[in-house]
Formats: C-alpha cells, sequence, structure tokens
C-alpha cells in the first residue's frame, strides 16, 4: 500500500473541491435576479421616431419611459453618484431608443478624446447599456457611446465574459452642453436576436466619469454590470426585423509586389454575405468567396516559452454570434486557454499564418426556447503549408446548449476536419457551466466542467481531455479560484486551440483586496498568491512548478495602480529547448526565482505610460525584461503610442537580447474619416511592417477602406531597411436591409 504524504496534496484537492462545489451548485436558490429587482412594468411605445441628433428636444422624449434611480457601484458600491444621470427608453415596431441627459459640475472637463467609430471608449466619458433579450441571465450585448457619439459594441459569450471584437448596426450621437452632455442611441430590432413572444427584456444602464474613475448605473453586482445583474424592461410586443434579410456586397481591389523578386499581381476580388432571421431568434449566414483584407493585423509577441501563444479572432463572419458557440470557461489568462474545441482562427489561416481562401461558408445560431444552437460549416481551399501540400476540406462544427437551474448551462460540441493536414479528426464533447449569484452575504460561485474525446487518423489510444474551473469571484474582500485539467498525449482538437499536449494541470489561487472608507489617496490595496503545476499525463513526472506572490498592488482614486509581485518557477526538462538560435537550454532540473515590479498611470491622463520590469534567474543563468508603453492623447483628433519591450537572457549556454517595438498614429479627420498606422518592428524576425488602414464610415453597415500593407528586412531597430514585400487594397462593402 502506498502511504500518503503531504506532497500527494496539491493533486488531491481538485477532487476534493469538485465534491464541494458539487454540493453548493446542488444548494443553488431559485430565487431569481441578483440584488435588489429593479422593474420598468411598462416600457413607452412610440409612433413618431425621435431625430438622432444628441439634442434630446424631440417631443416624443416626454413620453418615454424615464430612468434616473441611479447609484454609483465604484467605487462606493450602492453610494451615492457625485452627478445626476436621467435615460429616456421608447420603443416602436423596428427600433429601441435611449435618450440620455448627463449633468456635469464642470462640463469643461468631460473626457471625450475618442473620434474613430469601433475604437475602445474606456478613457473617455461615456455611456453604456446592456441588453438581454432572452432575460435568461447569461447572455446579451452591450453598447457605449462617448460624448462625440462614438460607437462601440460587444456581445457576450457569458453572464461576464465580453468579446469586444463583435460589431452591429446601431445608429448614435452626442452633443456636449453647458449643463453636462447628451446622447441617444437607436439599435434596430434587425441587429437583434431576441424572443418575439418575450415581453420581458434584461436591461440596464450606466455611467462612467473618469476623471473621477466613478462609474454609476440602474442595476449592477459586485462592481460590474452586465447580464446577469440587470433589471427587467417589460412591454415589448409587436417588434419586426423586416424580411429578416441583409445582404452584404463587398469588393476587393488590390496589388501585390514581391520586392525581392520583384513580381507584381493585381486582383479584384467580389464577395457576398446574406443574413436572413429565419425566426427573430434563428439567423443563417452565407458567406461567398469570403475577404478579410480590412482586418486589423495582430500585435506581434516575442515568445520565450517552449509551446504556441494564442491570438485573438478579429474577422467579422467567426465573431458574429460567437457566444453561441463559447465552451467552459476562459480561465485566468488568455496564455493557458489549453484545450479549446473550437477556435476560429485555425479557419482560413495555414499553419505560416498567412490567409487561405475560403470558397463558401454557412453558419445557423441562435435560441431556440431554453436551447442555444449553432452550426458552422465552411469550405477551405487547397494551400502550400509547412508540410507540404494541404488539399481543400470540408470543415463542420456544431454546438447545442441548454440553460438550466436559474444562471447555468449544459452544452455539447461536435468538429469535424482538419483545416492544417490531410488527416481525418473529429472532436465531440460536453461542459456544465455553472454561476450562483445568490449565496449568502452577497457572494457567488462560478465554475465549469468539461470534456473532450478527438478521433485523429492514425490514432487509438489516449485522445481525450477534462477538467473542471471553480472561483469564488468578490471585488473585495476575499477571492479564490481553482482549476484543474488532464489533456492526454493524443489529444488533438483540429479545429481548436491547444497549447501543450500530455500533460495535467492544477492552478489554485486566492486574495483579499482592501477598500478603505474615505481614505485621502488609496482607492484599494490588493494581496494576492497563486499556486501552479504541470505534470506529464503519462508518467506523473513533475515538468513545471509556479509560485506567484503579491504582496501588494495600490490603486488610487485616479486609477494609477503599482505593484510586486515574487516568482519561483521549477522547470523539468527531458529534451533539450532551444531557446534562441543557436542557444540550447539542456534537460535537467531547474529552480529559480524572479521578481515584477509595475507602474501604470491611468488611461484617462492625456499622457498615460506604463512600465514592467522583470529580473531574477532563468534556467541556469539571469533574465531582464523591460516593458514600457506611453500612450498620448492630445486631443480627440490625435492618438500616439509607443510600446517598447526589451528581453536580456545570460545563458551558460549562450547569451541573446530581443526588441519589440510598437508605434501607433491614429488620425480622426472626424466621426467619419479615420486612419489608423501600426509598425511593428522585432529583431527575432528581423522585420518591419506597416499596416495603415484609411477608412470612410458614414453610417454603420457601410464601409470604405484603403489598406497598406508593407514589410521589410531590418539590420536593426528600423534602419538597414531593405523592402520585401508590400500590398495596397481597397475594399468597398455596404449592408442593404430589408
Amino acid at each position: 500500500m502506498r502511504t500518503t504524504t503531504w506532497r500527494d496534496w496539491p493533486r488531491r484537492l481538485p477532487g476534493i473541491c469538485l465534491l464541494l462545489w458539487a454540493g453548493l451548485a446542488c444548494g443553488q436558490s431559485q430565487d431569481g435576479r441578483v440584488g435588489v429587482e429593479r422593474k420598468v412594468s411598462e416600457i413607452a411605445r412610440t409612433s413618431t421616431p425621435p431625430t438622432l441628433d444628441g439634442r434630446l428636444d424631440d417631443a416624443v422624449w416626454a413620453q418615454a419611459t424615464v430612468i434616473e434611480d441611479l447609484h454609483q457601484y465604484d467605487p462606493v458600491e450602492n453610494g451615492e453618484p457625485t452627478e445626476t444621470s436621467r435615460f429616456y427608453v421608447l420603443y416602436d415596431d423596428d427600433n429601441l431608443y435611449v435618450g440620455a441627459r448627463l449633468m456635469d459640475s464642470n462640463p469643461g472637463e468631460i473626457d471625450a478624446r475618442q473620434l474613430i467609430q469601433d475604437q475602445s471608449v474606456e478613457v473617455d466619458d461615456r455611456i453604456e447599456l446592456v441588453i438581454d433579450p432572452f432575460n435568461n441571465l447569461r447572455t446579451g450585448y452591450r453598447f457605449q457611446i462617448n460624448p462625440n457619439g462614438i460607437r462601440r459594441d460587444g456581445i457576450y459569450e457569458g453572464p461576464t465574459e465580453i468579446n469586444e471584437e463583435w460589431d452591429g448596426i446601431w445608429a448614435a450621437e452626442a452633443r456636449i452642453d453647458e449643463d453636462g452632455w447628451t446622447g441617444e442611441i437607436a439599435i434596430p430590432f434587425k441587429t437583434l436576436n431576441f424572443d418575439p413572444d418575450n415581453p420581458d427584456w434584461g436591461f440596464t444602464v450606466g455611467r462612467v466619469i473618469p476623471r473621477r474613475n466613478e462609474k454609476i448605473a440602474w442595476t449592477s453586482f459586485d462592481r460590474e454590470i452586465n447580464p446577469a445583474a440587470a433589471g427587467v424592461l417589460t412591454g415589448f410586443s409587436g417588434l419586426r426585423q423586416g424580411k429578416g434579410l441583409d445582404i452584404v456586397p463587398s469588393v476587393n481591389l488590390g496589388g501585390r509586389r514581391n520586392h525581392m523578386t520583384a513580381a507584381e499581381s493585381t486582383h479584384a476580388d467580389p464577395s457576398l454575405d446574406l443574413f436572413y432571421n429565419i425566426t427573430p431568434s434563428l439567423t443563417g449566414v452565407l458567406t461567398l468567396n469570403t475577404d478579410f483584407s480590412d482586418t486589423e493585423v495582430d500585435d506581434r509577441q516575442v515568445n520565450l516559452t517552449r509551446f504556441p501563444t494564442f491570438f485573438p479572432e478579429k474577422r467579422d463572419f467567426f465573431l458574429q454570434d460567437a457566444d453561441i458557440f463559447a465552451f467552459g470557461l476562459k480561465g485566468s489568462d488568455n496564455n493557458n486557454r489549453n484545450g479549446i474545441p473550437f477556435f476560429s482562427r485555425r479557419i482560413g489561416l495555414s499553419d505560416a499564418g498567412r490567409p487561405v481562401d475560403l470558397d463558401v461558408g454557412t453558419k445557423l445560431t441562435g435560441r431556440a426556447g431554453r436551447f442555444n444552437i449553432g452550426a458552422l460549416g465552411v469550405t477551405q481551399a487547397g494551400y502550400r503549408g509547412r508540410n507540404g501540400y494541404v488539399e481543400e476540406d470540408e470543415l463542420f462544427v456544431g454546438r447545442l446548449s441548454a440553460n438550466v437551474l436559474e444562471e447555468s448551462s449544459l452544452g455539447m460540441i461536435v468538429t469535424q476536419g482538419d483545416p492544417r493536414s490531410n488527416l481525418d479528426n473529429s472532436l465531440m464533447g460536453a461542459d456544465f457551466r455553472y454561476r450562483n449569484t445568490r449565496l449568502p452575504g452577497g457572494r457567488s460561485l462560478e465554475g465549469a466542467a468539461w470534456y473532450q474525446q478527438t478521433d485523429t487518423e492514425g490514432m487509438d489510444t489516449d485522445q481525450s481531455a477534462w477538467g473542471f474551473r471553480a472561483s469564488l469571484p468578490s471585488s473585495e474582500g476575499i477571492n479564490a479560484a481553482m482549476e484543474h485539467e488532464v489533456f492526454q498525449a493524443n489529444f488533438n482538437p483540429a479545429l481548436g486551440f491547444i497549447n501543450r499536449k500530455n500533460i495535467g494541470r492544477t492552478r489554485i489561487w486566492g486574495g483579499y483586496r482592501h477598500r478603505p472608507d474615505d481614505h485621502d489617496w488609496m482607492r484599494y490595496v490588493q494581496v494576492f498568491l497563486s499556486w501552479q503545476e504541470f505534470w506529464n499525463a503519462s508518467t506523473g513526472e513533475l515538468e513545471t512548478r509556479n509560485v506567484w506572490v503579491r504582496p501588494f498592488r495600490l490603486e488610487n482614486h485616479r486609477g494609477d495602480r503599482f505593484g510586486f509581485i515574487l516568482r519561483g518557477t521549477r522547470e523539468v526538462l527531458t529534451e533539450p529547448f532551444e531557446i534562441s538560435e543557436g542557444v540550447v537550454i539542456p534537460p535537467g532540473d531547474y529552480d529559480f526565482d524572479a521578481y515584477r515590479l509595475e507602474l501604470e498611470l491611468a488611461g484617462e491622463r492625456t499622457l498615460a505610460p506604463t512600465a514592467e520590469i522583470n529580473k531574477g534567474d532563468f534556467y541556469d543563468g539571469t533574465w531582464l525584461q523591460v516593458d514600457a508603453a506611453v500612450e498620448w492623447r492630445p486631443s480627440s483628433r490625435w492618438f500616439f503610442s509607443t510600446g517598447y519591450q526589451f528581453t536580456e537572457v545570460d545563458l551558460p549556454a549562450g547569451s541573446f537580447t530581443t526588441r519589440l517595438i510598437q508605434l501607433r498614429a491614429n488620425l480622426a479627420f472626424n466621426a467619419r474619416w479615420s486612419w489608423v498606422n501600426l509598425i511593428q518592428y522585432d529583431n527575432v524576425l528581423d522585420t518591419v511592417g506597416i499596416n495603415g488602414r484609411l477608412r470612410w464610415n458614414p453610417r454603420a453597415g457601410e464601409d470604405l477602406y484603403l489598406v497598406l500593407n508593407h514589410e521589410s528586412e531590418a539590420m536593426a531597430a528600423f534602419s538597414g531597411l531593405r523592402a520585401r514585400a508590400s500590398e495596397v487594397t481597397v475594399k468597398y462593402s455596404r449592408t442593404f436591409r430589408f
């Protein structure tokens, strides 16, 4: 019989915590929404829509439902707002309208420095609107505008997880006046999925005053607003989506030049997207000759690990209704997003990251009663990959989940096809996502449990993965969480993302955040502890152990932050690891420690620098990394930022230095014309990349882009340049709604 020692307990903790979590889950309350329920008994209906000019002077606003019983939710939860806010809500057959009168005792200090549509408004004064048309506490939409009338939106992939890359069609205008500012929003029902037989929508509104770091809302929970913390608007009826048909033709004209060979080519590619609302809650999509030339380029990353890096999806076709395909929970950070069954960036991008033609794509997404339905089919053209020619393939993803309990869901997912090889591959998975925000003392419990099984041609065993996560989140006091997962050696989600196979991982972390009352300068102080371990799933031998200790992190009332982290790492290498060209770390058992200093000034400042210094041991050598960035917002028309990452590694096997430089320069001529530029250099690839996008956006749903991409070899940072390739593209698209 094997004797149990203290070293065995970390791996036994997941099972113990799972049992505790199951017990709490069985005790979930059925009492309804969190906190004090807010409800508007009958939303006003109008036959005369307001004129959207940001003025609120149309007579129809006098008939609107008025919401003015707002509270502060940050920094003081349920505190008294420093300024008065009043929201007006009404609807007609085609649109939901929201107006806002936002009083300000000093209008000259209102922040309104974003003038580019769809860009972040997080540093500006803004209003926020959260809508949950199915009133299911789990999903919905967020709409934001700043005092310039700039629109920013997102879709919730869970009760609190928002995908800000989603882009819907809606309209807004705003103005600053002597009393503060006003805003008007019109959201077409054609933009939303909803149940026409449901008169009750989840709804809340909020306001942010960044110079005071103050957040105000109608409803909130744990210093957040989201679908789970929304109130209720009742009385919706007779909503129309017309024929429910959106036709989006596009044309892409451009030319490419290979400066190394002097080869040139031109192209003229039409494409077509069709969106049809089969029912108001179920949408079918057809895309032909799909074009992604207007998509933003990725931010470069220098990777000093043995594992692939995660990059987020940015293409509109895959972002539409992305919440339907979400599986499990995201986990603590993107770098640990291992074992995702469906990751759309696998489609239409080669193993070298180059675009691959999508001839035809179809999608069906929406809801029917308590069920959430998603199906995606794509024909991907053949291409020349790193390991030979990859043939044309039919790719499929199916997702079905059901809302259970008050805030939870139970679902399954299937995928078929491999976009990066000629092997047959399929996957089946199931997940349970749990949320309970009605624990005693205003606490909440979140978690997920999941299982996946792949079937890859030529593989017979060890193709499964499973895991669970549980957390007790809180913006004040104690918060804690744990994750546990296992990925077998041959688990291969070909349409998903995996960065580390044949491992088990457990992470347990917790912290305490103290918010002192009426402190002169400090908003909160936080302490944090994290323990994480990876082990070989076949042998049980340790591979990696990380311990992070954050003795403190401080934030002042302005939003400036300062923190300090101590980190201990143990890495057991069974194979050599080439960390840089010609620098190989030999197999061995390595223990090393490091520390990190963090400084971040509030983004609301005109000049907002951030800095992070990591220094310490690294394997059998030393490591120094400096991350520094400065954002400068001199006016609403101009935005500049520069980022510099310097890494110096000194090992017995050799030394090397990496440099990554990013320069951004954005010019907004007005709210319709903008010019966004990103220049990136790194000495790993020894290249300089330039991406410039001139955009005309006269209204939501219509865009003209002039896109320039240029790549040069570089002997050093922006010097010794030698042109490698360039491309110029003009793309026009417009949405026609019927």
